[in-house]
């Protein structure tokens, strides 16, 4: 939808399908937390770019409410990692990426930050600068200004294939219901793009991975600030709901939800918070995540079909990632000097794999 949405900001005429419901995989299922959980545990390119997403979602987000009226949320929370295991670490990326950084060493300054902080924790790393989103309002806001914008959205129609002509050329894509004569093709399709019949020559290493999360139904300012602690989160919402996310596991395309994992969440979320133990769960969901092996996502050109072009792989970072991701391919399809090299992102670019990558594969 971000695609789409700059293209006919630009005067372009996309035809924007997905084979089931827009706005209801992986983009709506994440928590919006603009930043990598611990990016000094990634490659440079993560940090580039979720530091483009962290300067510029604010004035998308108020743009698409002035021109539709829905609020995407868009908070400076700023996250606290309690305890400093990784002091050194985060020490030297926050010094590269000119992003603030504070060591707080004693449990009042920690209550000032956040009182709901559990009193266990007495060090933590703070990071005023980042910000969250409501990742389904904005997805609900981009669906009503690409609607506003008249643009075509054809939901619940599955791309089967693609047309070749001279040159190798995209001539048109093949759905259930037609054949659609275009100029470009874009595939923005995460955990599945796997599996497409287009990438049949140049096979795209993206695993599907599951990841579930809770929902608490707390009141407005009960907590403020994003925890993140030993991988999992708590996320505090304008109206009071509260995130906690998120389980792993590489279960194939399977989205059942657990109780087992759900108590493991709860644990989590009064291990941080213990106010939430009186705190009513209001709901309990699962999405897939589209893991490229070191999370770097493949945003590129295929190299035989030039008219055909992949944004995909983005792993626990999509929203993230997502706004620098557009950026980055349009301007190559429109022949910019984008910010960043699109070659770090190319299909050929080689991935080590990460640890739970190589465990689980």
């Amino acid at each position: 939808m971000l695609t789409a949405y700059f293209l006919a900001e630009q005067g372009h005429s996309p035809i924007l399908l997905d084979k089931g419901e827009l706005a209801k995989e992986s983009s709506w299922a994440g928590g919006g937390i603009l930043s990598p959980l611990y990016p000094w545990r990634y490659a440079k390119e993560i940090s580039l770019l979720s530091a483009y997403g962290q300067q510029h979602y604010q004035s998308l987000c108020q743009d698409l409410y002035d021109k539709t009226g829905i609020d995407s949320e868009w908070i400076q929370s700023g996250l606290l990692t309690p305890n400093l295991d990784e002091l050194e670490q985060a020490q030297q990326w926050a010094k590269q990426y000119k992003s603030e950084l504070q060591i707080i060493d004693n449990h009042a300054d920690l209550e000032a930050i956040e009182a709901q902080l559990h009193p266990q924790f007495e060090s933590a790393l703070w990071m005023p600068e980042i910000a969250q989103l409501r990742n389904p309002r904005l997805l609900k806001a981009l669906k009503c200004r690409l609607e506003q914008m008249q643009v075509e959205i054809q939901a619940h129609t599955a791309m089967l294939d693609i047309k070749q002509g001279r040159n190798q050329q995209v001539t048109a894509v093949l759905t259930e219901k037609e054949t659609i004569t275009v100029d470009r093709v874009i595939l923005c399709t995460g955990a599945w793009s796997g599996q497409l019949n287009a990438w049949k020559n140049t096979p795209l290493n993206v695993k599907p991975v599951s990841g579930e999360m809770i929902l608490f139904k707390a009141a407005p300012q009960q907590l403020k600030r994003i925890i993140l602690h030993q991988g999992r989160y708590l996320i505090p919402r304008q109206d009071g709901r509260i995130l906690c996310g998120s389980s792993l596991a590489f279960t194939q395309f399977d989205k059942q939800i657990h109780a087992k994992t759900k108590q493991s969440l709860q644990q989590t979320a009064y291990q941080l918070a213990p106010f939430l133990k009186q705190v009513k769960i209001e709901h309990h969901w699962c999405g897939l995540r589209p893991a490229s092996p070191n999370g770097v996502p493949y945003i590129d050109e295929h190299p035989e079909i030039k008219n055909l072009y992949i944004n995909t792989g983005h792993y626990r970072y999509g929203v993230t990632m997502g706004l620098g991701s557009v950026k980055l391919l349009l301007d190559k399809l429109m022949g910019k000097t984008s910010f960043l090299d699109i070659n770090h992102f190319s299909l050929s670019r080689e991935r080590p794999a990460s640890h739970e990558f190589l465990e689980n594969n």
